[in-house]
């Protein structure tokens, strides 16, 4: 029931609080329950607390079994483990159960009371912290799920020929041949950036482009031809790109040719 809710619940939200549950709560619950299938021996708060930390320990070693398997690691197949798993240990917790006489038996009714009369100040204080501690988690998940993930943050730069290939491995050119290719900026800065470009031969600036401002994931491509003056072998043409307003060099490239 919890796969078919997860997969077909429309609302992205509820499927994310579902999927966290099935992921990180029941592995647990169904060990605490074979563990502890008596109502006695520890209290409701403890047996939450319990099956959030055995989910802990028990999903990522099932991730760790499937990942030497040929399905590998994907959603489908952590789902899929994870109800087996859930389903196994729950049919032996139910054969433990069974054995148990009916007023032996745990039931939701005692869980649901956190603090007992009896309890001594240390249980009460130990449930006590329990409880902050299964909150705290629960409030960290939710502010993980809400919260905006920034991405890392860099700029594409790169060379592309003519035909459309990046290109920096070496050509061959004819003395007094023009030869073209694309400069290509891609935003990743997760802000407005300003870009300037310097093409240099033999420590000479021979073309100079920019500045050009772009957005976040904005792209930017202009092409530059040059033209060798001189013949020899392994060449260089470098491409130097900064931000504008900075001297230093924030990405390199370059090209190295073969002049006949």
């Amino acid at each position: 029931m919890l796969i078919v809710v997860s997969i077909l619940v429309p609302i992205s939200y509820l499927r994310i609080i579902i999927g966290l549950l099935y992921v990180l709560f029941f592995p647990g619950y169904v060990l605490t329950l074979t563990l502890f299938p008596r109502n006695e021996g520890i209290s409701g708060i403890e047996r939450v607390a319990l099956s959030f930390g055995l989910s802990i320990a028990a999903v990522p070693i099932i991730g760790l079994i499937i990942s030497a398997t040929a399905w590998g690691i994907t959603v489908e197949s952590i789902l899929y483990s994870t109800a087996v798993f859930i389903f196994v240990v729950s049919i032996i917790a139910l054969v433990r159960r069974k054995r148990l006489q009916e007023k032996d038996r745990f039931n939701c009714e005692f869980q649901l009371s956190l603090l007992h009369r009896g309890d001594s100040a240390w249980d009460k204080a130990l449930s006590v912290v329990l409880l902050v501690i299964v909150l705290g988690a629960i409030g960290t998940l939710c502010y993980v799920m809400v919260a905006p993930k920034m991405g890392e943050k860099f700029t594409e730069f790169y060379v592309r020929t003519t035909e459309g290939e990046e290109t920096n491995y070496l050509q061959e050119l004819n003395l007094g041949e023009t030869y073209d290719v694309t400069i290509v900026i891609i935003n990743h800065e997760q802000q407005e950036m300003p870009y300037r470009v310097e093409i240099q031969s033999a420590g000479t600036l021979i073309g100079e482009l920019g500045p050009v401002l772009l957005k976040h994931e904005q792209e930017w491509e202009q092409e530059f031809g040059f033209t060798p003056v001189k013949s020899g072998d392994n060449q260089k043409v470098e491409f130097f790109l900064y931000k504008q307003g900075q001297n230093e060099i924030y990405r390199t490239l370059h090209l190295r040719f073969d002049v006949k």
